[in-house]
């Protein structure tokens, strides 16, 4: 088998209600979708959100990487998923420029390789037959960490808002019967003891509450943040300073009462590697677009655990059921995911692009996929009538 053509798509996908938190309030996004096609005929998609404030991404520096890459390492022939994968593997981005005033790290382009990577595993394998999650389950970095499982449990979110919207929000969350719930604080004009406080009380006091404060603070003000919230019993706090403030976390959560979670400053085996040299976090979020794809969250989960650490599966913001399909298939093979998020669709965004329904149910329970590929049916005219750009990379 070998790729016989491989398109990228600019598709603006529009969320039914703005998302707000300390770092951005976004109501739209800028996705990018690929689709690889190979010789027997047999199409796979994949999606990509490019994000400047996580990977320094745009999707105009996306578009860049796509056009200014040679994809000949991609022309060979391959005989099964994990082939074509380390195939992948050889790839290289061309060396673009970020966008203006964004320093590149070595997550720049994670949001462009995710997206190809989920297209060669979703055509490669519907041509063999097999689901993306079993061959999640066969990779061998995955060893020490495969749990099968048929089902998985998505927690909630209230995200920076009103006082009316947070309790509305609040009880939403307690009606659906989350047993997780993330709280994002830190935001300019919220009183974050106030929305601890009334979450608290809607939610109860068996449910897991989470911090997320999106780089909001400096690290000499974590703990005074974090004191008066302490009694609302938060079981983390995710990513609590900016980036060029990571290292100094070593000193903080030596003192702070619950773990640390990275997530801006931990898109890359280069920052697992400096976050557990310098002792800074407890826990890495790990999200497919903003760590490269499904490959590279498989290797960040094993270092967190080889390194006595432990490892949500995130989401970004808006994304299509092609992402949620994909979080699907590692959430149900790769175990001890402490927190997992995902599988909004239709409660956030106004297209999933698929004919399927992901969206979780009650208590944020969802099912396994287990059709070929991603196991979803997108649908191709969809997103070309979508489209307000399209680039042939390989014909």
């Amino acid at each position: 088998m070998r790729i016989e053509s491989l398109t990228a798509f600019q598709v603006p996908v529009a969320m039914r209600r703005p998302v707000r938190h300390a770092s951005h309030v976004r109501s739209r996004n800028d996705t990018l979708i690929v689709r690889c096609q190979l010789d027997d005929g047999m199409v796979g998609w994949g999606e990509g959100l490019p994000r400047e404030y996580v990977t320094g991404e745009s999707i105009d520096s996306a578009w860049r990487h796509l056009k200014q890459t040679c994809f000949s390492p991609l022309a060979g022939d391959f005989k099964d998923p994990i082939t074509a994968l380390e195939m992948f593997g050889a790839l290289t981005l061309a060396p673009v420029d970020p966008p203006d005033g964004v320093h590149p790290r070595e997550c720049f382009g994670n949001a462009v390789r995710c997206a190809l990577e989920l297209a060669l595993m979703d055509s490669i394998c519907r041509s063999c037959g097999q689901s993306v999650g079993d061959v999640i389950a066969r990779l061998p970095e995955c060893r020490p960490i495969v749990k099968p499982v048929d089902d998985v449990y998505y927690s909630g979110a209230v995200t920076s808002m009103n006082r009316s919207k947070q309790w509305l929000t609040a009880w939403t969350m307690r009606l659906f019967g989350f047993r997780q719930v993330k709280v994002k604080v830190g935001t300019a004009g919220i009183d974050d003891v106030d929305l601890l406080q009334r979450v608290r009380r809607i939610v109860g006091p068996e449910v897991d509450l989470r911090l997320d404060a999106n780089e909001a603070w400096d690290a000499d003000t974590v703990l005074s943040h974090m004191e008066p919230l302490m009694a609302y019993e938060p079981t983390s706090i995710e990513q609590p300073v900016p980036h060029h403030q990571v290292q100094e976390l070593a000193g903080v959560r030596r003192r702070l009462p619950v773990p640390i979670m990275l997530d801006e400053s931990l898109c890359s085996v280069t920052d697992a590697e400096r976050a557990i040299a310098g002792k800074v976090c407890d826990l890495f979020n790990l999200r497919l677009s903003k760590c490269g794809g499904i490959r590279t969250c498989v290797r960040l989960a094993a270092m967190a655990k080889e390194n006595g650490l432990g490892y949500q599966l995130g989401c970004q913001v808006g994304e299509t059921a092609i992402l949620s399909a994909a979080g699907r298939h590692f959430a149900c093979n790769v175990g001890q995911i402490r927190y997992l998020e995902g599988s909004y669709d239709r409660f956030l965004v106004r297209d999933t692009m698929v004919r399927e329904d992901l969206t979780f149910g009650r208590r944020g329970q969802a099912p396994r996929l287990t059709g070929p590929g991603l196991g979803i049916t997108v649908d191709e005219s969809r997103i070309r009538s979508l489209a307000v750009a399209s680039e042939t990379l390989m014909d």
